[in-house]
């Protein structure tokens, strides 16, 4: 017998789901699943079972409440399709998947698990006109990603009038954009914008088919105000022309003469592919649109705060014309990002046992607490504490950590331990506001990068892990973040059998290298659920 050890596995998942999806990829196992927390066991026939097993399940997610469901009939009209869903509980979404088949492909979202479960269970194999559909189920969370919505394709005919709520195939609405649109508006304008009780962005959120949230209560007495608009890149583009005739009118009946331009943020990763080599990106739109397009300096960003605002100067219909297009340019931006984090992942992976990690579901419920250590120049802690401890305070409340300064070892100590508790999401707050304001108060200098020294502590087990044969793995992580990497070798374990791994370096290197030691080392990711398969004789 062979047997197979599956790991990461989400604590809601049940024997039932694991063998759910052996049995969905014909995947032979000869007893039942023994379900542990976090992790499972099967016999598998042999070890050409076992191993292909490992080929084809690393990175798959169990108990999800979303499904694919291939090999459609390309004429099916969405009344049919929705009946045969709705046998199984109450459907969510469900969305058209482009491809390039004559068959339909669909992403279907259920309220509930054992709903999408019972699903899959009858529906995968299940003959409609002759084609027999394919079932799987698919991450909450990476399906708007990798299955975008379509309008109108071959393949698809209506059959007499789709009934409301209910469009024939090729008709469904797009998916709602990933980049949200954030624009500023005048703090004065703000009423305005929302109308009497509510009613005028009540209005603008049922036009548009878009969720806008005004961030009223941000930056106290601050001149402007952002609001984030989420829809499909046309409902964002609607919203923000709306927004902008109301900012218009609101500036004629209060007399008002000055310009009121449009004010876009958007994130520093992507102003440099917006503006173009030599600036082309941008002229190119200011000549199509007939606009005055300027930036806000770099020296504007802090690291908690990395947007930037782009100004838009022309009449309301150039302005709604130089959104779409400015739009356009930071959302192909961020898609080639994810694109290439994919890619980046997977070279990640590659330095750690040569295992694949995709994450998954994110189980709030179950994420952890560390404890990170982090060393700051001891004349910074007036700083980062505050007048009365306020600062420090603060920083605790929008992080959702524990941020304590320890003693100092001695009158001339150089350097002083902040104490960080939190799980993942907390410690990035408290870190990058930590080393925001270092850079702020000039603790280093104006073209000097912040370099700190944290501590983590990791199970003694793996250190030689992270070493990796010859210190190679070590080094490669060096390399590759431009950060010191330190695991000492004759350290001695504390109480709960962990060891300090040392990393000096810039924020976003010191946060990779963490991340990379929490996919090796927690047997649950903080960041997510991730499979890992190994195979045992």
């Amino acid at each position: 017998m062979n047997k197979l050890y599956i790991g990461n596995v989400s604590e809601q998942a049940s024997a039932l789901d694991l063998e759910s999806i052996f049995e969905q990829w014909k995947i032979p196992f000869s007893a039942p699943f023994l379900v542990k927390s976090g992790y499972a066991f099967v016999d598998c026939p042999d070890e050409k079972v076992a191993m292909r097993a490992i080929d084809t399940l690393s990175g798959e997610t169990f108990v999800s409440c979303k499904l694919q469901i291939r090999n459609i009939p390309p004429h099916m009209q969405w009344e049919v399709l929705d009946g045969l869903l709705a046998q199984y509980g109450s459907v969510e979404s469900c969305e058209q998947v482009n491809t390039d088949t004559e068959t339909a492909v669909v992403n279907v979202r259920y309220v509930a698990k054992d709903q999408a479960r019972e699903a899959l269970d009858k529906l995968n194999g299940f003959l409609m006109e002759n084609y027999a559909l394919k079932v799987s189920y698919i991450p909450d969370e990476t399906a708007a990603a990798d299955a975008p919505a379509v309008g109108g394709r071959r393949g698809f005919n209506p059959r007499g009038p789709p009934r409301q709520g209910s469009p024939n195939l090729g008709a469904r609405p797009k998916l709602q954009s990933d980049v949200p649109l954030r624009m500023l508006v005048p703090t004065q304008f703000v009423g305005a914008i929302i109308g009497k009780e509510g009613a005028t962005i009540r209005n603008i959120t049922k036009q548009t088919h878009s969720k806008i949230d005004i961030h009223r209560k941000e930056n106290a007495g601050a001149a402007e105000k952002p609001i984030t608009v989420h829809s499909t890149p046309e409902g964002c583009s609607s919203a923000c022309r709306n927004i902008m005739e109301i900012m218009q009118k609101e500036a004629v009946d209060t007399k008002i003469t000055e310009e009121i331009p449009l004010k876009i943020l958007a994130h520093n990763n992507f102003v440099g592919r917006l503006i173009g080599k030599e600036g082309r990106n941008l002229k190119k739109i200011e000549q199509d649109t007939d606009t005055k397009i300027t930036i806000s300096p770099l020296q504007d960003l802090t690291l908690y705060n990395p947007e930037r605002t782009i100004t838009v100067k022309g009449t309301l219909e150039a302005c709604g014309k130089a959104e779409e297009e400015i739009m356009k340019k930071i959302r192909e931006s961020y898609e080639n990002d994810v694109a290439a984090m994919h890619v980046s992942l997977c070279d990640f992976s590659s330095l750690i046992q040569q295992q694949v990690f995709f994450p998954v579901q994110i189980h709030k419920s179950h994420v952890e607490s560390e404890t990170v250590h982090l060393f700051i120049p001891a004349l910074a802690v007036g700083a980062i504490i505050g007048k009365q401890g306020q600062h420090i305070k603060q920083l605790s409340r929008f992080a959702g950590a524990s941020i304590k300064i320890a003693p100092a070892d001695g009158i001339d100590t150089k350097q002083r331990m902040v104490i960080i508790t939190g799980p993942p999401e907390a410690q990035f707050k408290a870190q990058g506001r930590i080393f925001g304001k270092l850079k702020e108060e000039n603790f280093f200098g104006p073209k000097e990068e912040v370099k700190l020294e944290a501590h983590i502590k990791v199970p003694s087990f793996a250190a030689g892990r992270v070493i990796g044969k010859g210190g190679k793995t070590v080094n490669e992580l060096q390399n590759l973040t431009s950060a010191e990497v330190v695991v000492p070798r004759d350290q001695t374990p504390d109480e709960n059998d962990q060891v300090v791994v040392k990393i000096t370096g810039h924020f976003y290197a010191s946060q990779v290298i963490e991340l990379l030691d929490i996919l090796e080392l927690q047997k649950r990711a903080k960041c997510g659920h991730f499979l890992i398969l190994k195979y045992f004789l």
